[in-house]
């Protein structure tokens, strides 16, 4: 599987500090996780959330999911220290808070390095603060950036959005403004996470508006968000019958000699056969997790 398509539908946020939901962590079917350090741990239990972590990202019993730490910020106590220790772990990357410039991923990088991270640990950097979005196209490119993060929550508290029962349209342009970043840097963006663990539909229905929109997948705060979101950012079964009846016709129609190819009633171009190659690919990317 490629990088650019690993799949990264679910990516659930697990408290470090709590080694009963690490273990649990290890059966549910997320495509990634966040062991997190930051806002779910207490500030007493830092130290101790930090070492669950880096054992359990370099354990080796999680399967094909994909493991990241998100480390406290360089402006707290213990920023330093979690970005000394995750480095030393086989994580695939660690989750940055509050980016708000390229200057302040260097020097998370330089940290990574000095302290020995391994060649491919990349950073995931989260998009939560009004100068993380006024300047997202530079974070999105920085080199060792492999995924935007939407922190909606910290973001929506920011630009003193209200977020409820109308869902969440005040955040939609900055959403959009992070999606156009991400894609023009070909760097992957979550979503950010749906707050009301109990409401499946409104979760649902908020997965959707994130597909649309273009994200690639989710940030999750329950086990039991999994199956829905993996769901709706997974091809169907039609869409993959209707993606190899495309590329068929079309590569028909131009070995025929047809100047004009359609395809079910519509006409079909390049442009829509790469689509089509693409619903593939995510499917057997989803496919070759087991």
């Amino acid at each position: 599987m490629t990088a650019e398509l690993r799949p990264r539908r679910s990516v659930l946020y697990m408290p470090a500090a709590n080694e009963r939901a690490l273990e649990k962590a290890k059966t549910i079917p997320a495509d990634a996780i966040i062991f997190d350090l930051e806002d779910a741990v207490a500030p007493d239990a830092k130290e101790a959330a930090r070492a669950n972590a880096c054992a359990a990202a370099s354990s080796g019993e999680y399967g094909n999911r994909e493991l990241t730490i998100r480390c406290n910020g360089l402006d707290t106590p213990w920023g330093i220290d979690d970005l000394a220790a995750a480095a030393q772990t086989n994580a695939a990357a660690v989750v940055i808070p509050k980016v708000g410039s390229v200057d302040y991923l260097d020097q998370v990088s330089d940290r990574l390095d000095a302290a020995g991270a391994h060649a491919d640990m990349k950073i995931w950097a989260m998009v939560e603060t009004p100068t993380a979005i006024l300047d997202v196209r530079e974070i999105a490119a920085h080199w060792r950036v492999a995924v935007l993060v939407m922190g909606t929550n910290d973001l929506a508290r920011e630009v003193r959005s209200q977020l409820g029962a109308a869902g969440r349209h005040p955040l939609v342009p900055h959403l959009a403004t992070a999606l156009l970043a991400a894609r023009e840097a070909g760097k992957v963006i979550l979503d950010g996470v749906y707050n009301d663990v109990k409401d499946l539909d409104g979760f649902r229905a908020e997965c959707v508006q994130g597909f649309e929109m273009g994200f690639d997948g989710k940030t999750l705060i329950h086990p039991g968000q999994v199956e829905i979101c993996n769901d709706v950012w997974a091809p169907s079964a039609d869409d993959v019958e209707h993606a190899r009846g495309m590329i068929a016709a079309f590569e028909e129609g131009i070995a025929a000699g047809k100047g004009v190819v359609t395809y079910n009633g519509r006409m079909i171009e390049n442009l829509h056969v790469e689509n089509a190659k693409r619903v593939l690919a995510v499917a057997d990317a989803i496919a070759a997790l087991g």
